[in-house]
């Protein structure tokens, strides 16, 4: 059950004043038609604390460029919150940290949902779509040490060391790299997982999102940044997603005034990528993406569980397209999910052709079977 939260205008984070739980709220209520006029604008977000943050930073950049609106952040709990005893990957549920956010949206009990975009599946339901993509933070991987092991490398780490990642793709990668090491299942929250890694002996490292870790003001505890040439990342890791009712034109309008356009070229192509080969969190799929000079790269790969078996292409293509008025209507045209119309459409289409086109290369290689053995193996074990 979602409960509402006290109002928040962009003035701070989770915890410091902006969007913090308050007391003695009101009932959550459905509102009776789509409109923002004199009324507070409600922000749909899970209750983690890296959540909370990364919503009231949405909520502050709406604020500063709509001073005259008022903000309520309406926090919630998901399925992914609540099972805590089993890998992600092996739940089977798509929706793991959206369903009860987009439930609270279709029922007008909320506006506008803040997601980390990588949470977001491929194919939204319908009546549904991402009017924003904001601007990427850095989508590498970062290893978090245990305290007796500072200073040290992955390389580095003793015979048979155990790292903690609740990530197929994660593990299927340094699996391969660092066969030296043990990797293990770790489930909960950032502050859970740093918790469980500080305070006992079971992990010599954890695996994280740096970009999660440089949101909650940690970024000290990262001993080591994970590059391509070590492991890919996930689709769309990184970046922050806005989620609003598709024929909402007024919430739509309104955040689409937070889209950058780099970050969504790239995690369109990406989206497209991860669609095309019907991949998930229960397959090890990777990506990168560099766009640079009016081109966009994108390197895409499948694993199996173990690493042993791969296949990894880059592609590129052109998106450097002039803006044109697209009134009409194709004006509200989703890409993989995503409605930007501030992005030239003709640049949004190069991005999606370059991810399908490129997943269907390795298809023609033997992703297929890779990945289909590696959802069966995750099944069975």
């Amino acid at each position: 059950m979602a409960e509402p939260g006290a109002a928040a205008v962009g003035l701070g984070r989770a915890g410091s004043g902006g969007g913090a739980e308050g007391a003695g709220a009101g009932p959550l209520l459905p509102r009776e038609e789509n409109g923002v006029d004199g009324r507070a604008i409600r922000v749909g977000t899970r209750r983690s604390q890296l959540a909370r943050i990364q919503t009231d930073s949405v909520v502050t950049m709406l604020h500063e460029l709509y001073p005259d609106h008022h903000f309520e952040i309406v926090a919630m709990s998901t399925t992914g919150d609540k099972i805590l005893d089993t890998a992600l990957s092996k739940i089977g549920e798509k929706s793991l940290f959206t369903k009860e956010l987009e439930n609270a949206l279709e029922r007008n009990e909320v506006d506008l949902v803040v997601h980390s975009l990588k949470d977001l599946p491929t194919s939204l339901p319908p009546g549904f779509t991402i009017g924003a993509v904001c601007k990427r933070e850095n989508p590498l991987d970062a290893v978090v040490f245990h305290p007796k092991n500072c200073g040290k490398t992955l390389s580095l780490l003793p015979e048979k060391s155990v790292i903690g990642t609740s990530s197929l793709r994660r593990a299927a990668q340094l699996k391969k790299k660092f066969p030296h090491l043990e990797f293990r299942d770790i489930r909960g929250n950032l502050n859970t997982r740093l918790k469980k890694l500080d305070e006992k002996e079971d992990f010599s490292a954890i695996i994280l999102a740096a970009a999660g870790l440089k949101r909650m003001g940690w970024e000290n505890r990262i001993g080591q940044l994970l590059g391509p040439e070590d492991c890919l990342y996930a689709v769309g890791q990184g970046a922050l997603a806005v989620e609003v009712r598709a024929k909402d034109q007024e919430i739509l309008n309104m955040v689409s005034a937070l889209h950058d356009a780099d970050t969504v070229l790239c995690c369109i192509a990406e989206r497209a990528f991860m669609k095309h080969l019907e991949g998930g969190c229960s397959v090890p799929v990777a990506v990168n993406t560099l766009l640079k000079d009016g081109q966009l790269y994108l390197t895409g790969a499948v694993y199996s569980l173990d690493g042993s078996d791969s296949l990894k292409e880059t592609m590129q293509t052109g998106v450097s397209y002039p803006h044109q008025n697209e009134d009409g209507p194709n004006d509200d045209v989703q890409h993989v999910g995503i409605t930007a119309k501030n992005v030239p459409g003709q640049a949004q289409e190069a991005a999606e052709n370059l991810g399908v086109e490129l997943a269907s290369l390795l298809l023609s290689k033997g992703a297929k079977h890779i990945l289909s053995v590696a959802r069966q193996l995750n099944d069975a074990c």
